[in-house]
């Protein structure tokens, strides 16, 4: 719950007892490397915060596993399109290693704005930090070279290489794992 505070205190427009009505909402596991915390062709019922620990979302397109983020400790992620249209999601969220977790209902939190809508302005601040990640992603696979990807993760996201495999970095950064070799080894 420590790490949790500590990102509530983040915002500090949010009242004590709204940020504790928040967290009376959030359920706390611990999961084992591998386990799927969202499923491909379900309706995402929860945001999850990795207190401590990493996931990563990826989709499955004719037998490829293609990797689309990276969730680090003190960092939220959800299937983001399926949790806001209620809609079955496209992308599977799967954990990285062991990890701690905090998770919030779809229904709690819809519960947490009736009852404080300034907390609505955290998660609106939460979304917007989830769009730009998103459209930096983008922008970054289409406009730089393979070598200037890999070096920005290396030097934005240096755990993002500690914690996946060389085949989800390789998907992340939209090329061969032959190619992302070539690059390590000119490093």
């Amino acid at each position: 719950m420590e790490n949790f505070l500590s990102l509530l205190s983040k915002f500090p427009t949010t009242s004590d007892e709204a940020k504790a009505a928040f967290a009376s909402h959030l359920e706390e596991f611990e999961v084992e490397k591998g386990f799927l915390l969202e499923k491909e062709g379900q309706v995402s019922k929860h945001l999850y915060f990795v207190a401590v620990g990493s996931a990563r979302s990826y989709y499955l397109r004719e037998n490829r596993d293609i990797t689309v983020s990276f969730t680090l400790d003190e960092e939220f992620v959800t299937a983001m399109h399926s949790f806001i249209t209620r809609k079955p999601s496209y992308e599977n969220i799967e954990t990285m290693e062991k990890s701690k977790i905090f998770k919030i209902s779809y229904d709690g939190l819809q519960a947490c704005f009736l009852e404080h809508p300034e907390l609505e302005r955290a998660y609106r601040m939460i979304l917007e930090q989830y769009y730009i990640v998103l459209e930096e992603h983008q922008i970054f696979n289409k406009f730089k070279t393979a070598r200037e990807r890999y070096l920005e993760l290396m030097q934005y996201r240096p755990k993002v290489i500690h914690k996946a495999s060389v085949g989800q970095i390789a998907s992340f950064l939209d090329m061969t794992i032959e190619t992302l070799s070539r690059i390590r080894a000119k490093i």
